[in-house]
């Protein structure tokens, strides 16, 4: 469902706005809600990774062993 809301920009924002929904076929709202959907899934993406190193690092000793058994299943060449 969408809902009506009001927002204050920048005329030079809106400009450039306009500029781009028309050379990508949308209106203003579309192109704002895509935009801001496409941040907010940066800002999604940015927490997991900045999470990624916290769960390696909880599982650095496990992690290490397995490495540690496969470089000990490997044929010297």
């Amino acid at each position: 469902m969408k809902v009506k809301t009001s927002i204050t920009l920048s005329e030079e924002l809106l400009k450039a706005i306009d500029q781009r929904a028309k050379q990508h076929k949308k209106n203003r709202s579309d192109f704002i809600e895509a935009a801001i959907w496409a941040f907010i899934g940066q800002l999604i993406r940015n927490e997991q990774n900045a999470r990624n190193p916290e769960i390696i690092n909880r599982r650095a000793d496990f992690l290490n062993q397995q490495a540690a058994d496969v470089l000990a299943c490997q044929v010297p060449l």
